[in-house]
Formats: C-alpha cells, sequence, structure tokens
C-alpha cells in the first residue's frame, strides 16, 4: 500500500471514528429528500449510473426520496465543491466518477482536499474503456497498433472528450508503456470525437465501452482491447490490452458514492450496506450491463483506496507528459 492510500484509508478511518460521537443525534437524514450530486450533464455515463441505482437504493433505505442534481463544470469540481461544502447530515451526496482522482493531477489549485474533505461510502460500478480503430486502419491487434505507431510516429491520431478526460489518459498511458507517440486531438465532447473517429479523420481512439458498443456490432469500429485489467463480460473475446504485452496498462472509469468529511458512522454504514444490496438486485445488473458497466461494490476503505491509488496513479502519468488542464 502506498503511502497516499495509507494516508487516504487512515483520514477516512478516522473521520468515522469521529463523527461516530455524532451517530446518535444525527444517524440519517430521516424521511427528508436526498440530493445525489452527479457532476456532469443528464445522459452521461455518470447521470445513467445514478439514475439506475437511486430508485432502488431509494426503496433500501425505506422509501427515502433521492433527487438527482446536474451541477456540471470543470469535470466535476463544481459538484465536488457542493459535496465538500454541504453539512454532514446524509442529506446531500456525491455519484462521483473517476474523474475526481485525476483532477488532483491536472489542477494545481483546488478549493477542496480530495482526501480530508470527503467521505467515501462505496465503489458502485466499474466501466472500461475500449481501444478502438478505425477499419481503414491496417492493425487488428495491440501489438499490429504499436509497430504501426513506431514506422508512423506522431502520425496516428486519436480522440478524446478533452484534455485530463479519461479517454484522453488512456491513450496517454498507452503511449508511456507502449514507447510510442500518437497524436492527441481534443474534443469538447466525447460525441464530436466518435463523429471523427467514425468519418476516418482519426485512426483511433479509447471510447467508453457503452457509447463504442453500438459501432462496433455494426463493425464500424474494430476493438483491439479493453482498457481494465481484465477482460469484460460485455466483449468476452477481447482482450485486455495487458494481456496484448503492456504490462500495469489500466484505465478503468469507474463510478462511486461519497459525501461530505465527517458522515456520521452509523449513516456511512447504512449508506453503504443499502447501496450493496441495491447493486445485487438483477434489473439494476441488468441496466448496468446495457451500459457496458458491472456493479462493484464493497467497503468505505476499499473505495478509499481505489481513490488513493488512482490519484497517485495519475499525478505520475500526467507529470510525464507535461500535461495541464485546459
Amino acid at each position: 500500500m502506498t503511502a497516499l492510500i495509507k494516508r487516504f484509508v487512515a483520514v477516512s478511518s478516522v473521520a468515522l471514528v469521529v463523527a461516530a460521537g455524532d451517530a446518535g443525534a444525527q444517524p440519517d437524514s430521516g424521511n427528508m429528500p436526498i440530493r445525489m450530486l452527479v457532476g456532469f450533464a443528464p445522459g452521461g455515463a455518470t447521470d445513467v449510473v445514478a439514475r439506475i441505482v437511486a430508485p432502488r437504493l431509494s426503496e433500501m433505505l425505506g422509501q427515502q426520496r433521492i433527487v438527482i442534481d446536474n451541477r456540471s463544470g470543470a469535470a466535476q469540481i463544481v459538484a465536488s465543491e457542493l459535496t465538500a461544502a454541504a453539512a454532514p447530515d446524509g442529506r446531500t451526496l456525491f455519484m462521483t466518477s473517476a474523474a475526481f482522482a485525476i483532477n488532483p493531477a491536472l489542477y494545481k489549485k483546488l478549493s477542496f482536499d480530495p482526501i480530508r474533505d470527503f467521505t467515501p461510502i462505496v465503489l458502485t460500478a466499474s466501466a472500461p474503456n475500449v481501444l478502438v480503430v478505425h477499419p481503414s486502419t491496417s492493425a487488428r491487434s495491440v501489438k499490429d497498433l504499436i509497430a504501426l505507431a513506431r514506422a508512423k510516429p506522431g502520425q496516428l491520431l486519436y480522440g478524446s472528450a478533452g484534455v485530463g478526460a479519461p479517454s484522453h489518459l488512456a491513450g496517454v498511458l498507452f503511449a508511456q508503456l507502449a514507447r510510442v507517440e500518437i497524436t492527441h486531438v481534443p474534443y469538447k465532447g466525447s460525441s464530436q470525437a466518435m463523429t471523427d473517429l467514425l468519418g476516418g479523420q482519426l485512426q483511433l481512439s479509447f471510447p467508453a465501452l457503452s457509447g463504442a458498443m453500438p459501432h462496433i456490432k455494426s463493425e464500424k469500429l474494430i476493438p483491439l482491447g479493453v482498457t481494465s485489467r481484465k477482460r469484460t463480460p460485455s466483449l468476452p473475446d477481447v482482450p485486455a490490452i495487458e494481456e496484448s504485452g503492456l504490462a500495469g496498462y489500466e484505465a478503468t472509469s469507474w463510478f462511486g458514492l461519497m459525501g461530505p468529511a465527517r458522515l456520521p458512522v452509523a449513516l456511512v454504514a447504512k449508506l453503504n450496506t443499502a447501496m450493496n444490496r441495491t447493486l445485487k438486485e438483477a434489473d439494476v445488473r441488468e441496466l448496468l450491463a446495457r451500459q457496458g458497466t458491472d456493479p462493484v461494490g464493497g467497503t468505505p476503505e476499499q473505495f478509499a483506496a481505489t481513490i488513493a491509488g488512482d490519484i497517485a496513479r495519475w499525478k505520475k502519468v500526467v507529470a510525464a507528459a507535461g500535461l495541464k488542464a485546459e
């Protein structure tokens, strides 16, 4: 366990112990509606996950209503700020994504501490991105693509939803581990990048699996590998990129529930149990699978370790690439 992971787990544990003293006074938010913040616009992957789990989570909490509150802006920094400033009474929760762990690497000054100012509750789901190429590209495997990139340094173009987006950093990590030069083309959103990839203006990309799946099925795009450490059930015949020779490669997107610091320990336990039960429901699992997303679950400590591990990893990747937020 790295020093950062140990620090995050320790801080989270101490916060829970300190909050335990208040647990009797405010063990939960009663029957008041729960606001679940989402740092992206409606229809995005994080929003979809939130809307899939919220109704059943509400039932698990005793019919307590959960309202999705979309506060898009600055790679979910706006929603992060609102969460950090919220009262620790359980009325404000945050369905965050992997971008939460990327932001500390891209932004030198944040108004919040990503470790000290939040309480991890549960890692809700994970979703790999997928390395795809346009059919006009000769590569039909990761090894083919690496060979092609070495033969044409800087000539292969890949698009993303913007600087620092998971689809961007998946490509940065690929280039670093494969020791190749591929040229990044940032867009204002994933849909624009996908349009140019389908049109052949780009040779490859690392889009979210949910967005790429229809084009893979229609054979308009060719999948070479998924960015998760293991294969995904959604594409069982497509290897993980690490399988293809890039040891240590992983750029998985994830979604998790957290709240402000000092959430009462009883409330954290209640929310964690409810979400774990929610993720075992067949209808929830089916809906997540349709999005190319796998339910995860687990303990608050496990989620804390995931966040801290990603913060440390992406800081190294971003620093090596010399990236800055635009």
